[in-house]
């Protein structure tokens, strides 16, 4: 296909810090939240004991390993690579004066080490995970302290990298609070709507203060927040279902309304009033808020479907989001439903309601690869997921789209968030490392590594449009 994606188009892939890097304790780091999750954002809550072990302490190495991950990246022209700083490097407790020195030497190295090869770094500030400090000392988010914590771990970063990082987000899908608690705002999984809407309120507070001290400290310097794109289609044609569809799409619409418009929507004060949630929104806040993002990132993997049909509702609540299955879509082996026109749809939604500029910072296909004898791994798989959204995205943008990137996610195997599997792959690069934490480390090139370097090489005009 002729390319679409503009001369500047930031092609690339994105991870998290707590999935890649491992060292959980090297350097003086602290514990984090994520620490405390070894069977990923959806298992129980473990506290650590001396001598006990979890995936994630190793991880897939990329603490030691960096220089060589992003020597491959080069190899398939990244132009960006989005990470996460590890708070917990930065503030072990979180409520320190003086950051730790050791951790923000580290990141200073893996920036020095992207711009050897021209990648641009996006960095998340926290991408699922904060410091357990903070939780045990003063509750998390739920805590209007917490607020002037990040405001510091933020100013201190901005004020480190000011001249090595111009691409910056605040919090990794800041909407996912709404279904894992503990992993988003440091909460109990039993905390009422109340608590759980208070601390995401201190937390868009938070992030209104860290676009601002970021536009005030870093030269040029842009700023997103990052949202899980969940869009949603009504099951049926039926009123009811297309209204409770756009009541639904609200409930995570509502964050990116509050970072790009200024303010809390006047449909969310209603939605409080009527389910008895009590949230303190102080003057100061609401001035602190109409601080509003650059551009508006977001991650897709699948769509789902809405329904007032509680029998059908009731078969869905197995499923992640409790997204009612699409009877038009397959899906993946994971159950994720596999929907690209879902991602031109997603993108066209986004700039009709914010105009402003959108990034693509998650989206991939996790699926179990097999080696060949020969060593090789044929993930034909991914190379059509991606490509097929990809097309997709490339429609988007001759819709009147402004896409400022696309970052596949885990371009490098990694540990996936939801279960803390190794199995579950979305890499160009394959890691050997198993489930139980097997493994020689060793990286090797899939098939779809070298499709995405022409994909990248051509700027798009590789991608295939079967339509």
């Amino acid at each position: 296909m002729s390319s679409k994606f503009p001369d500047h188009f930031m092609w690339g892939g994105a991870v998290a810090a707590n999935q890649v890097e491992g060292a959980y304790q090297t350097d003086g780091k602290g514990l984090s939240t994520s620490d405390l999750q070894p069977q990923g954002i959806f298992g129980a809550i473990t506290p650590r004991v001396d001598g006990d072990s979890g995936i994630k302490d190793v991880a897939i190495d990329f603490y030691h390993r960096y220089p060589q991950d992003i020597a491959l990246f080069a190899e398939m022209g990244f132009k960006c690579l989005r990470i996460s700083i590890a708070w917990t490097r930065i503030f072990p407790q979180g409520d320190e004066e003086a950051p730790n020195e050791a951790g923000l030497a580290f990141y200073d190295r893996m920036f020095d080490e992207m711009a050897k090869y021209g990648i641009q770094p996006l960095v998340t500030l926290s991408h699922y995970e904060m410091p357990y400090g903070l939780v045990k000392q003063y509750g998390g988010w739920g805590n209007r302290k917490t607020i002037g914590f990040f405001e510091h771990y933020a100013r201190t970063v901005f004020e480190r990298y000011k001249h090595k990082v111009q691409h910056w987000l605040t919090f990794n899908e800041i909407n996912m609070s709404l279904h894992a608690p503990f992993t988003g705002v440091g909460l109990a999984e039993d905390s009422s709507k109340s608590e759980i809407y208070q601390a995401i309120h201190h937390q868009l507070v938070a992030s209104a203060r860290a676009v601002k001290a970021c536009h005030e400290i870093v030269p040029g310097g842009k700023i997103g927040n990052m949202l899980l794109g969940g869009i949603l289609y009504p099951l049926s044609c039926k009123p009811e279902d297309v209204l409770e569809t756009q009541r639904q799409n609200r409930d995570w619409l509502f964050f990116g309304d509050v970072q790009a418009r200024g303010g809390y929507p006047a449909y969310m004060r209603r939605y409080f009033r009527e389910n008895g949630i009590q949230v303190e929104i102080t003057a100061e806040d609401q001035q602190a808020l109409r601080e509003t993002i650059d551009f508006i990132s977001f991650s897709y993997y699948m769509s789902g479907c809405v329904t007032t049909d509680e029998a059908q509702n009731n078969t869905a609540r197995t499923n992640i989001l409790n997204m009612v299955p699409n009877p038009h879509l397959a899906s993946s082996e994971w159950g994720w439903q596999i929907d690209p026109v879902g991602l031109r749809y997603l993108l066209n939604v986004l700039y009709d309601r914010y105009q402003k500029p959108l990034f693509i910072v998650e989206n991939g296909l996790g699926a179990k690869d097999r080696v060949e004898a020969d060593g090789s791994i044929n993930d034909d798989y991914r190379i059509n997921y991606l490509n097929d959204h990809l097309v997709q995205v490339a429609e988007a943008i001759d819709d009147g789209v402004e896409v400022m990137g696309y970052t596949s996610w885990g371009p490098i195997d990694l540990v996936s968030a939801s279960k803390a599997e190794m199995s579950k792959r979305y890499g160009f690069i394959y890691v050997d490392r198993d489930d139980a934490g097997n493994g020689s480390l060793e990286r090797r090139r899939k098939k779809s590594f070298y499709w995405y370097r022409d994909v990248i090489q051509s700027n798009g005009n590789s991608l295939k449009n079967k339509a």
